[in-house]
Parts: structure tokens; sequence; C-alpha cells
């Protein structure tokens, strides 16, 4: 049996996660839950029986405190999206990307050792099923454009805003 949290009370929205054990298998925006159980589907091959949540874990410790400013808290969420091999490595390497920066298709498809595939890596972002965790909100266009989040561009903008004000004030040395 997996279980389901929903965390209600977030600025940009509710946050709605299935979890095995410490593994996070899945994890959606509440306002895209339509996408939740048909990938969940998809992947089990059957409908899960998922029993809901209430209190606090290890993982929704650990997005509490990114929201709060601690940008590397979601490093020690372990997460388990299933995936062919190409976007294991895609979801991989967007976890490399450090917070407050972002990367083109394009760049990633060269990190990936496959320069030509910026598309697949498209595909393989639009198929993350552990947003936030795995940060697809961290690729853009080619030409720097907030190019599609499955979880709105709104959002994807304020993800990649919290992250640069955390990162300068991190970056900023201290005067004595």
């Amino acid at each position: 049996m997996l279980i389901h949290t929903i965390m209600d009370d977030h600025v940009i929205g509710p946050i709605r996660m299935v979890a095995d054990g410490g593994r996070l298998l899945a994890m959606e925006f509440g306002d895209v839950e339509h996408r939740l159980m048909p990938m969940l589907r998809a992947r089990f091959g059957k409908e899960p029986m998922l029993e809901p949540v209430h209190e606090p874990s290890e993982i929704t410790s650990a997005i509490r405190a990114y929201f709060e400013g601690d940008l590397t808290a979601l490093d020690a969420i372990e997460v388990d999206g299933g995936g062919t091999e190409f976007q294991r490595h895609a979801w991989e390497a967007l976890r490399a990307i450090p917070p407050g920066e972002t990367r083109t298709y394009g760049q990633m498809a060269v990190t990936l050792g496959r320069p030509n595939a910026a598309r697949a890596v498209g595909m393989a972002n639009a198929l993350n099923p552990v947003s936030l965790v795995v940060p697809c909100h961290r690729l853009v266009g080619g030409n720097g454009s907030l190019a599609g989040y499955g979880g709105g561009i709104e959002r994807k903008r304020w993800l990649l805003e919290h992250e640069r004000r955390l990162s300068a004030r991190i970056q900023m040395p201290v005067m004595a």
C-alpha cells in the first residue's frame, strides 16, 4: 500500500505526494491532481491503493524546509520515479542543477552525452513524476524563456524567483 499525503498550506498551492516507505514516487501540485492517478496507473498497471496520511514525515519536513529557505533540503529526499533508463538519467541530471540556476534543454542534452536529444530531454522533463524534488522547473527554453511546466508557468516563475532570491543571499559576502 502506498501512502498519500496532502500539504495544503503552501504559497504555491496544495501539494499531493505518494510515497512507499521513505521513497517519494510521485508529487503533483493540487490544481493538476488529475495527472497523478493516470501516472500511477501507467506505472503500476492498476489503480494503486492509497492510504491517506496527514502527519508530517521526513519528506514533508524537507519540503517545508525548502519553502522556508533551506534550498538543499530536497537533496535528502529519496525518489523513485520509475521511467526508462534515459528518463532516470535525465532526472538525475536535473537534481544536479544548483538551486537558483537554470539550464536549457540543449545544455541538458549535452550533459547527458546526447547533444541532439533536446526534444527527448523535453519529453523526459514533461514526464517527471516527482516535480519540485526533481527540479524540472530549472529547465528553460533555448532563449531563456520559461518553456512549459506541468504545474503552470506562474508556479515555475515563483519557484525560480524563490531559489534565485535565496541563492543570492547565500552567496553575498558577510561584511564585518
